[in-house]
């Protein structure tokens, strides 16, 4: 029974015998008999004094009591009968278990509130006709030392406490981690111990045909290894791993000695194991189909093979079972015809059914606590309540506004337009606190309604705190009562955005509850449990008369909403004739997710058309599997539990293969789970324990998730612990070392870190302190031997540690390598790994993923374009592995290390590089060949995924011809900007030097480059076919917390790339387009300034010296053709000259101080600072020299003269053959850019080349690293010396040597304190520009 406003005690059934309802019944008659009386026998924990045999007591129970009252029941005649009555008084109910058994397992009665005529056990003596059950009476145990060992162990591999309770407001994690017990129990029952010992990597796609055009007549060589010797054999392709061992022993039964293969062995007693890997060709399966057999093949490698022991069993043993299990039915209540009042003696009822509550739903606001206030008192707070089901707003109610203080106190009822018997499983009630501005005594109005018009609408709110709750809880029970949940902050700014949209989903709490805000709220109270119904499927004839009345205009207008991708939004009145016409829409599998978004989650009778609909889904069953769609139903837009169960059925025929490729987004759909345990959870657990190579990236996936994201630790938490309990102790053994190695390299790189903080370079005292902490470490801690995380089938063993390093970056990786711990290695190859701390590589980790999918589609096509997505994986908070690809160089470094420092970058300087590396001219024609189609490979691809922020040091080379690309910090055309301007503006990279390396060069082309465009083409149209799953594997992704992916409009930029709408030949056309104009764009700006290219615009260039008076001499380009290319440089070029000549009316006064809005003759310019102005929107040269004009200074000579660098520099004689040496020019490398005279603190002097204090070279060795900086004093030059927009354009640079611009926010520059006036030009604009030469 519902209570009124005012509080009452919740009224139990012993309390109030004769209350009566006042519910209204929702309906009319039951067809069920939930007042039968259940007979059972109950075995007693306490034995007859006399014969010692447990003591026995029959009761009939009523059929729709629940556990709780059954054991009350249990207990009270217990004391009644039993001969040691002083046992039961000094025990509780709660200290004991009730248990059953079942086809010889022992299952526990673990839900309390579960109503007895549902138990699995009642179900299952109907099924046996046992008229009387049993049920054992057990008194609960502690957990033993061992236990409590073994659950700390999982509790550090986890790196989350999972028995930690003090931060939940019900038994959901318990729960789960009981629920999770038997399908895991299943699982390790029904896997073959042999097959998952060695857990062969295998794949059921067809053997691409460019692979079979490499295998001559069927056949291939394989060489198997056994200790010293070798043996090389002929195999089929279609030879299974068993039947080639047949075959060698076979061959080899009189050579046996030769093998070192004792005489009474057969092939029986031996496996096949690919050589330096724990990875096995083993099983029935073809060996066409392992992955690494179609490595080799691809890269033409031998196939090196050991023949091993196979591993023990016994070694993947699990660890025996502390919990007796529980079974399915667990928490699951009855139909509403078992629990509905009506008709019903009202003194038997125990349980009451959510479709007999009428009411509106409406929640108590007591108020809010927060321990400190926002600096800004003036402010006024409200409460919004929302009830929501997935990302679908049921109803939404708000509080007044209030003043902002530590406690607000309003003590009112929200009543929503909602009723109790529509609320839906996995509905939250999601509270949110406002604050805004105060408006004075009239905004104090109480928004009871949607419709009440208020000022506080009016004006300006800011978000600040949100909680949810669950209002159907894990038992399907609804909440009530009263709860202090303590909320969740919205991130400042500064802080990490990126993933609030997961986080508001979440229904856990904030566990630091001293600091949080709290919010106190009442639910209504009732006399009983209220629990939601089970849908019982009722027959509906509806659906072949809907067919038969859709008209065909509607049924063509259906088909195109049908049609659209993903990201289409549908209109209501898309969503009402889907709805409509959904028995027509159900026979289409694709209509299905526009579908189930166009159900009203909120209306009782609606969800129950839909599961009534959901029966009929035979054209989902039949069809064939569609990965993107199947996921669409996992995202955020779906809670309902049957339809994502649905998809996760659907799911199960994935082969492991696809499960590896989809399973970070899996993973990640995890968040959009109402509750913890959930087919999808079940799933992934299920496919874990299955295959050890799943297991291992799932743990890893898992943890660095239960790492990063507080608001889903508990959930993530649950599902590894459940894994971790079934992988064997081998797994975990391995999972124990890797977790100890990432720990303590973490701690080494932390030391590291706090040595060289503020420096960008790294000095060799930094290298020799990580060498000596590396040295100590091997020496104590550090494993003999751990699997790598990124690729669980190498094992690395002892550290090469002449050979490590810090890598000279902002946030100090360490470069690692490692001896291969595996003695059957081939070569002495060292395996090499960057270890990270500081960045989020779940990015890199989704763009890698996306292009191992984008390979498999290709192959699909027989298309093999070589991408290399090397390994890369996150195992904590901003803490990963990254791999070192073997034999490869950034084209950075093949510059530098072929023309040095002073010669300019030719376009042959590649492909001869090439050739060095392959000096037989077979291997540089298949070179070049590698070369054409990874080069085709990578421009597709990160044209089509939108990769920024390209340039020649993350663009690598290997020395078979192999180009690939790193680091993905900028994706989805979310490029690096400078001043507003995109840095890059070309479709992909396709440099002068990449060509001549095809055989073009100008207007010549090649037989090379035209199968350059041809394949491009070929890859293009094959990933528009894939448009929508690629579209939803990166909606899966947009709650992560990735700053590049946050919005649908991020992902839009993939329908766009793709053309989606257009036809197949005009998607070809523009593809082609984007080549020529990348083709055509590299080339206009192809000058040879080595060799004094006579300057292209000689008028612009005297005017800029004129302009710059004695300052520096800088090359420009003010192309005509580069207007026309982009209209905004001649604008900016207009502009730029009206700033100049306002400052050079202004006598020069304004050349020392930043011009201000204020000013008439600036309001243009709306308040930026012309010096500023006229930086961004002059178009200058890199290429900072001149060609020995005797009458000309060379402004670095003069640099080094006029400050006390010049010693340490050395004066050059002469200007006209200046030749920087490397080391000398290091003196040069953190200077700052100011824009006028500065007053530098320690030296206080005024300079026109101010002298460096400390504080400022702290502050420029945080960006950047080798190369060198020159800075430019902007007093009297009005022009710093910039990129130029041509350079913008340009991926890396054609200059004397690796140049950068690199960009950083004012609060970089606010951390090193200095003096607001002499930041404030560079506040504007918001960034600061670092010249590398």
């Amino acid at each position: 029974m519902e209570l009124g406003d005012h509080e009452q005690p919740v009224v139990m059934r012993e309390e109030n015998k004769r209350r009566r309802r006042r519910m209204k019944p929702h309906c009319t008659s039951s067809s069920f008999s939930s007042m039968e009386l259940i007979s059972i026998e109950f075995i007693l924990p306490t034995s007859n004094k006399h014969t010692k045999v447990p003591e026995v007591i029959l009761l009939e129970i009523a059929g729709n009591c629940t556990v709780e009252q059954m054991k009350a029941q249990i207990w009270m005649r217990a004391i009644e009968m039993s001969q040691t009555t002083d046992f039961y008084h000094a025990f509780t109910p709660d200290q004991f278990i009730l248990q059953y058994q079942k086809k010889g397992q022992w299952y526990e009665i673990y839900d309390k509130h579960q109503v007895l005529q549902t138990l699995d056990c009642i179900l299952y003596w109907k099924v046996l006709q046992k008229k009387v059950g049993k049920i054992y009476v057990v008194q609960k145990q502690k957990p033993s030392e061992e236990v409590q060992e073994f659950q700390q162990q999982l509790n550090n591999l986890i790196g989350y406490d999972v028995t930690d309770v003090s931060n939940v407001h019900d038994d959901e994690l318990e729960f789960t981690r009981r629920r999770l017990v038997t399908p895991r129990m299943i699982e390790v029952a029904c896997r073959d111990p042999k097959l998952y010992a060695m857990h062969p990597w295998t794949t059921s796609k067809p053997l691409p045909e460019y692979l079979f055009k490499k295998i001559t007549n069927n056949n291939i060589f394989i060489i198997i290894h056994r200790g010293t010797t070798s043996q090389k054999i002929k195999v089929s392709i279609d030879d299974t791993p068993d039947m080639i061992l047949h075959s060698f022993f076979t061959k080899m039964a009189k050579k046996k000695s030769l093998m070192d293969i004792p005489e009474d062995h057969s092939e029986l007693d031996f496996v096949l194991r690919i050589c330096g890997r724990d990875e096995y060709i083993i099983g029935e399966t073809p060996i066409k189909d392992f992955h690494w057999i179609r490595q080799c093949l691809k890269n033409g490698e031998e196939i090196h093979l050991v023949l091993d022991n196979p591993p023990d069993p016994n070694e993947d043993e699990v660890q025996k079972e502390e919990w007796p299990l529980v079974d399915d039915c667990t928490g699951v209540t009855g139909y509403h015809e078992q629990l509905t009042i009506d008709g019903k003696d009202h003194e038997r009822v125990f349980t009451i059914s959510l479709w007999d509550c009428n009411r509106k739903f409406r929640v108590k606001i007591i108020g809010i606590d927060i321990p400190v206030l926002p600096r800004n008192t003036d402010l006024t707070v409200f409460v919004e309540a929302n009830i929501q089901h997935g990302q679908q707003l049921l109803s939404q109610r708000r509080t007044s506004s209030k003043p902002f203080t530590e406690e607000v106190l309003w003590n009112i009822w929200l009543e929503f337009d909602i009723k109790i018997k529509d609320l839906p499983k996995g509905a939250l009630l999601n509270l949110q606190i406002y604050c805004g501005k105060a408006q004075g005594p009239s905004t104090k109005t109480n928004l009871q309604s949607h419709e009440s018009s208020n000022s506080d609408s009016k004006c300006k709110t800011q978000l600040l705190y949100y909680v949810n709750l669950l209002l159907i809880d894990h038992r399907f029970l609804l909440r009530s009562g009263e709860y202090v949940l303590h909320m969740w902050k919205i991130p400042g700014k500064g802080e990490e955005q990126g993933s609030i949209n997961a986080d508001k989903l979440t229904s856990a709490t904030n566990p630091d509850k001293e600091n949080s805000m709290a919010i106190s709220i009442v639910l209504d109270k009732y006399c009983h449990p209220i629990a939601l119904p089970k849908h019982r499927i009722a027959s509906d004839t509806q659906g072949d008369r809907t067919r038969a009345e859709m008209p065909n205009q509607l049924r063509k207008q259906l088909e195109e909403i049908i049609a659209t991708d993903p990201l289409n939004p549908l209109s209501p009145e898309d969503k009402e004739l889907l709805w409509h016409f959904r028995y027509e829409s159900i026979k289409h599998p694709k209509a299905y997710p526009k579908l189930l978004s166009s159900v009203k989650w909120g209306q009782q009778e609606i969800v129950a058309k839909t599961y009534q609909l959901l029966a009929k889904k035979e054209a989902w069953d039949q069809s064939t599997l569609d990965v993107g769609l199947t996921m669409q139903l996992l995202d955020c837009n779906f809670s309902d539990e049957n339809v994502r169960a649905m998809a996760v059925q659907k799911l199960e025929s994935l082969e492991d293969d696809d499960v590896l490729h989809y399973l970070l987004q899996l993973v990640q759909a995890v968040k959009f789970e109402p509750y913890h345990d959930s087919a999808l959870a079940r799933f992934l657990l299920k496919r874990g324990l299955r295959n050890k190579r799943i297991g291992h990236f799932l743990f890893w996936f898992l943890r660095s998730e239960i790492a990063q994201s507080m608001h889903y630790q508990q959930r993530f938490a649950v599902i590894l612990e459940a894994y971790l309990r079934g992988c064997g102790k081998a797994m975990l053994h391995d999972f124990m070392k890797q977790v100890q190695v990432i720990e303590l390299l973490h701690k080494v790189t932390m030391e590291i870190k706090s040595v060289s903080a503020e420096k960008y370079d790294v000095t060799s005292q930094v290298i020799a302190q990580l060498r000596q902490k590396l040295e100590k470490l091997q020496g104590s801690k550090l494993p003999e031997s751990f699997r790598v995380p990124y690729d669980p089938g190498l094992r690395a063993g002892a550290l090469v540690i002449e050979k490590c390093k810090v890598m000279a970056s902002k946030k100090k990786p360490l470069w690692l390598e490692f001896k291969c711990a595996d003695p059957t290695a081939l070569s002495n190859e060292t395996i090499g790994i960057i270890f990270k701390h500081g960045d989020d590589l779940r990015q890199d980790m989704l763009i890698l993923q996306i292009l191992r999918i984008m390979e498999s589609i290709w192959e699909a096509e027989s298309l093999d374009l070589c991408l290399l997505p090397y390994g890369c994986i996150s195992t904590g908070n901003k803490i990963g592995m990254i791999e070192i690809v073997k034999d490869a160089t950034t084209i950075a470094k093949i510059q530098q290390s072929t023309v040095g420092n002073t010669g300019a970058f030719k376009d042959e300087i590649l492909n001869q590089w090439l050739k060095e590396k392959c000096m037989i001219e077979e291997k540089f024609q298949a070179a070049v060949e590698r070369f054409v189609y990874s080069c085709a490979g990578y421009c597709v691809a990160t044209f089509v995924l939108g990769i920024g922020d390209r340039h020649n040091d993350n663009i690598m080379i290997t020395e078979t011809g192999n180009l690939f690309h790193i680091d993905f910090g900028h994706i989805l055309g979310n490029y690096k900007s400078f001043l507003g301007i995109n840095k890059e503006r070309v479709p992909f990279v396709l440099t002068p030097d990449f060509l001549y390396v095809m055989g073009t060069s100008g207007k010549k082309t090649s037989l090379h480059f035209h199968k350059f465009q041809d394949v491009c083409v070929k890859a293009y149209l094959a990933l528009r076919h894939h448009t929508n799953l690629l579209i939803i594997l990166f909606s899966m992704m947009l709650m992560t917390g990735m700053p590049q992916l946050t919005s649908k409009e991020d992902i839009e930029y993939i329908r766009d790339a793709l053309t989606v709408g257009k036809s197949e030949e005009d998607a070809k056309k523009h593809f082609l387009d984007q080549i020529e104009v990348e083709k055509e764009l590299y080339s206009e700006y192809a000058f040879d300034w080595k060799n004094g290219t006579p300057d292209p615009f000689p008028k612009e260039t005297e005017q800029l010296q004129s302009y710059t008076g004695n300052g520096i001499f800088t090359k420009m380009l003010l192309s005509n053709k580069m207007s026309d290319f982009d209209p905004t440089v001649k604008a900016g070029r207009d502009k730029g000259l009206q700033a100049h000549n306002y400052i050079q009316d202004h006598n020069g006064e304004q050349q020392r101080k930043p011009l201000r809005s204020g000013e008439a003759e600036i309001k243009p310019f709306k308040g930026q600072n012309p010096y500023l102005l006229l930086q961004t929107t002059w178009v200058l040269s890199p290429v900072m020299y001149h060609r020995g004009d005797p009458g000309l200074e060379c402004s670095l000579c003069k640099f080094a003269k006029d400050t006390e660098l010049g010693e340490a520099v050395g004066t050059p004689e002469g200007c006209a053959a200046i030749q920087w040496d490397l080391d000398r020019m290091k003196a040069l490398q953190y200077l700052y850019m100011f824009w006028r005279d500065v007053e530098i603190p320690q030296q206080s002097v005024k300079y026109p080349y101010c002298r460096l204090s400390s504080h400022i070279l702290a502050f420029l060795r945080r960006i950047k690293t080798e190369n060198f900086v020159l800075v430019q004093q902007l007093v009297p030059v009005y022009h710093c010396v910039e990129v130029t927009k041509a350079v913008y354009s340009t991926p890396y640079l054609r200059t004397t040597a690796s140049f950068e611009v690199f960009v950083c926010s004012s609060t970089d520059m606010e951390e090193f304190d200095f003096p607001r006036e002499d930041i404030e030009p560079f506040l504007i604009s918001k960034t600061v520009s670092i010249l590398f030469l």
